[in-house]
């Protein structure tokens, strides 16, 4: 890959801001930013801003290129393929050096992806795997199949079966208890690593018979949810309860791999007659969403998983750099993530399990958020 002009001005000026400075809390402290404008642009391409999680991390991304000296160019699909397709498309017209892209549907990117390759420029996979293309450069996120584990523990720890590592409780209860589960969108790739994760740990429970799936939905195609939407989860809790709990038995636990299908499922069983006490079903989650951490305050949501997006941000930016400086960024996966065409090289960051007992530990003491705003 072509070295690029801008590269000799960024390494003068704003090269001397670490990325160790930047993974304090993903905002540009004063001065850090001092050669901001000077390098190239980056494109920076995210799927929504209808979840609070992709807001921050197009925050993060953004505040730590432009204390890197870039200009960024950040664009939100809300959803919608041709939308991203087109903002990336964009980008390289603007000429773009670089870009770090969260695809909607990995699968569909391959055309605008070859545009990129054909004009030299290096694409990151942000946190979604970008499939079916040999144009993907390299692929920064977290350990994927380990948060799926860490969703079906928190989920097993609130129904007092296992320690939040996994690690059976002594004298736990036998049970049984009636779970249902969801999963993720079948378009993208983490979603299959998130239910694999979680079944690992709970398909020998439920094979012994401590746990009952009561739907009999199983499979991640019975249980997928399309784009991560928390009302089609809602729809499909209240089709199950209404199909299969009518008669007065009780779901005691929720597979949840995502924060905002989980407040569908609340949503679902309150309408249902459930209220928060002792009966309230365990529900897991995913990434520390501020409106589902007040859940988990309030009893309503038994725990979440908090990726630190800050962190993700970084690594991100540090492949950018090294990218663009003809060097080989850091990794520490090259077996595990194929999209189809090659194993695409990674970074896999740790993710640790929110719940109300560790929430000032987790995410206050980070700086993730602050005390009032759980409180807020």
């Amino acid at each position: 890959m072509k070295k690029k002009a801008f590269l000799a001005t960024l390494a003068a000026g704003a090269m001397v801001v670490s990325l160790a400075a930047c993974s304090s809390g993903g905002d540009s402290a004063d001065g850090a930013g001092a050669g901001a404008g000077d390098g190239g642009l980056v494109g920076v391409a995210m799927p929504t801003k209808s979840s609070e999680r992709w807001i921050n991390d197009g925050n993060a991304v953004k505040e730590q290129l432009e204390a890197e000296g870039f200009k960024v160019d950040l664009q939100y699909a809300e959803d919608d393929i041709p939308m991203q397709v087109s903002q990336i498309e964009n980008m390289i017209t603007k000429g773009a050096e670089a870009l770090i892209v969260a695809s909607i549907d990995g699968t569909t990117l391959t055309s605008v992806l070859q545009d990129a390759a054909d004009a030299d420029i290096p694409v990151i996979a942000y946190d979604r795997l970008i499939r079916d293309t040999d144009n993907v450069s390299y692929y920064a996120s977290f350990d994927n199949f380990k948060v799926g584990q860490q969703q079906a523990w928190s989920l097993l720890n609130g129904l007092g079966l296992t320690e939040l590592d996994g690690t059976p409780i002594e004298g736990a209860p036998a049970g049984p208890f009636n779970v249902e589960l969801f999963a993720g969108s079948p378009d993208d790739n983490n979603a299959t690593f998130f239910f694999d994760g979680a079944m690992e740990e709970l398909q020998p429970l439920i094979d012994s018979g401590v746990l009952v799936v009561g739907s009999g939905q199983t499979d991640f195609e019975q249980v997928a949810t399309l784009r991560w939407d928390g009302e089609e989860a809602q729809s499909r809790l209240e089709n199950i309860l209404t199909s299969t709990y009518s008669d007065g038995t009780v779901i005691n636990g929720v597979l949840s791999p995502y924060d905002g299908i989980s407040r569908g499922i609340i949503s679902a069983l309150e309408g249902a007659g459930y209220s928060v006490g002792d009966t309230w079903p365990i529900i897991s989650g995913q990434d520390a969403e501020l409106d589902s951490v007040k859940a988990i305050v309030a009893g309503e949501q038994y725990g979440t998983i908090f990726k630190d997006t800050r962190k993700l941000a970084e690594v991100a930016v540090d492949m950018t750099i090294a990218l663009l400086n003809d060097e080989e960024p850091e990794v520490n996966n090259t077996t595990d993530y194929d999209n189809g065409k090659k194993v695409v090289a990674s970074y896999l960051l740790d993710s640790s399990i929110v719940i109300k007992e560790n929430i000032t530990e987790q995410l206050v003491d980070s700086g993730y958020w602050t005390q009032a705003e759980i409180d807020g």
